[in-house]
């Protein structure tokens, strides 16, 4: 069966964003509907995936990390508001049984994605 999975990695400092909450929502129309609240691990991954077997269901998903009080907690002088306060990413499950691993690469002032193996 597939699974879906993610790692943050903080580009300003060189590391991995240990302690980054985010939360996973399934995206109906208008409605989201959030499935699960975490934060990654020292590593900037999370130790089990975020869907796997009979929860990797295809449909519209989206992760929301709380990117500026992860740079707040670096120590990182913030202005107020934050460039990024959060980052959305919203993306397609197509086929329920492939991997779908969703890095982000960030830093206080941009953000990339890419899906990743």
């Amino acid at each position: 069966m597939g699974r879906l999975t993610t790692h943050v990695l903080d580009t300003a400092h060189g590391q991995p964003a240990g302690g980054m909450q985010f939360t996973l929502n399934r995206v109906d129309g208008d409605r989201r509907t959030p499935l699960l609240v975490g934060q990654t691990d020292s590593d900037g991954r999370c130790a089990q995936p975020l869907l796997a077997d009979e929860a990797m269901l295809p449909g519209i998903y989206e992760l929301v990390f709380a990117t500026a009080d992860y740079f707040r907690r670096q120590g990182v002088d913030l202005p107020e508001p934050p460039f990024l306060d959060q980052v959305s990413l919203r993306f397609g499950i197509a086929d329920a049984s492939g991997h779908y691993h969703v890095p982000l690469l960030i830093s206080p002032w941009a953000y990339s994605t890419y899906r990743g193996s």
